[in-house]
């Protein structure tokens, strides 16, 4: 009836191979010119500027865009020539954003002359500095 005392026939656990999961590569963020360009919106950014240690007049920035920026350049008229390149059409606009910055300047550099209020400063040594 009851064998207390047999030796427990226990069947061993099925036995388990694991199996390595294939390792989920995560893709990098996007960039904010990828997500400008998906979001349909123009983007340009300044990259790079260097500037020329033996001659600090002279310089260069880099830039880099996407093409609906490009499209807004041509469609606000600064493509010349059909066969203008992006690089050309941008920057000829990139020009004309620092002449205007330029004419800025001298306007107020101007106004601040014939206004009456032109302040003008001479280095008196040690580090200061007298205004007039």
């Amino acid at each position: 009836m009851f064998d207390w005392f047999k030796k427990s026939q226990k069947t061993p656990p099925p036995v388990v191979e694991k199996v390595a999961k294939p390792k989920v590569v995560e893709p990098p963020p996007k960039t904010e010119k990828q997500i400008a360009t998906e979001a349909g919106e123009p983007w340009v950014q300044v990259l790079s500027i260097e500037v020329d240690p033996n001659n600090l007049h002279q310089g260069a920035f880099e830039l880099d865009w996407n093409e609906i920026f490009v499209a807004r350049l041509v469609k606000a008229g600064y493509m010349m020539k059909k066969d203008d390149t992006d690089a050309e059409i941008v920057d000829r606009w990139f020009q004309n954003v620092c002449r205007h910055v330029v004419m800025e300047t001298w306007e107020q550099e101007e106004a601040i002359k014939k206004s009456g209020i032109y302040v003008q400063s001479r280095d008196i040594g040690n580090g200061r500095s007298e205004v007039s």
